[in-house]
C-alpha cells in the first residue's frame, strides 16, 4: 500500500517516507510459522521494526524542509500493529492512521505473552489525545471487523472508523481519504507537511 498512499499524500502536497521493515517486503519472507517455530526471533524482528520506525521519525524530524511538529504515522495491516505501538510510544507522531487494523485475533497463540510484547489495545489506549482514523473493510477475513471495532473501543479520543466494502485491500477511494484525513490533520503551516 505505500505506492498508493505515497502517491494520494504527493498529489495533497504532502511528502511520504516508506520504508522496508523487518518481518515484511523484501527484507523477509513473512511472518507465516516464524512465531511457532522460533518465537524469540520473532520477538527481536519486531523490537528491530519498533526501533527502525522510531529512527525514520527521528531522520524526518531532523531533516531541515521537514516541520517536526507536523509528523503523521500509517500503517497497513501488519503495519497497522506497527503503527500503534509507535505512535503510542512517540510523542512526535501527531496524527495515526491505520489501514486493515485491529486488535489482536481472539485465537492468538500464548495471547498474554504475545500482548506482553505488543497489546494493540493497550497501544491506542496511550495514544489518546491525538487523532487517530481506522479504514477497514466490512468482508476482511485477515483482520476481521470485530478485532477493529476492539481496537477502536480501546482508544480514546479524538477516535474515528471508516468502514469501506471490501476485503482485506482498501481500494483507491479509501486510501485516498486516508491521505485526505491525514493532510487536513497535519495541516499548512508554515512549510509543506510530512508524514513518516
Amino acid at each position: 500500500m505505500a505506492d498508493t498512499i505515497g502517491r494520494s499524500l504527493g498529489q495533497l502536497g504532502v511528502a511520504a517516507l516508506s520504508i522496508d521493515l523487518p518481518l515484511h517486503g523484501a527484507r523477509e519472507e513473512g511472518v507465516e510459522g516464524l512465531s511457532l517455530r522460533h518465537p524469540l526471533a520473532l520477538v527481536q524482528k519486531w523490537r528491530l521494526a519498533v526501533h527502525e520506525a522510531n529512527a525514520a521519525i527521528e531522520y524526518l524530524r531532523a531533516r531541515p524542509d521537514i516541520d517536526p511538529e507536523r509528523i503523521g504515522l500509517g500503517g497497513y495491516s501488519l503495519g497497522a500493529y506497527l503503527g500503534v505501538t509507535v505512535a503510542s510510544r512517540n510523542e512526535h507522531v501527531s496524527a495515526l492512521a491505520l489501514a486493515a487494523g485491529g486488535d489482536l485475533p481472539a485465537q492468538t497463540p500464548f495471547a498474554s505473552i504475545v500482548r506482553s510484547i505488543a497489546d494493540p489495545r493497550r497501544a491506542a489506549r496511550a495514544f489518546a489525545g491525538r487523532p487517530l482514523l481506522m479504514i477497514n473493510g466490512r468482508f476482511d477475513r485477515t483482520i476481521r471487523p470485530e478485532q477493529a471495532r476492539a481496537l477502536l473501543e480501546a482508544a480514546g479520543e479524538p477516535k474515528e472508523l471508516r468502514w469501506y466494502d471490501g476485503g482485506h485491500w482498501p481500494p483507491q477511494h479509501a486510501v485516498d481519504q486516508v491521505a485526505e484525513w491525514l493532510a487536513a490533520r497535519l495541516g499548512k503551516k508554515n512549510s509543506a507537511s510530512r508524514t513518516a
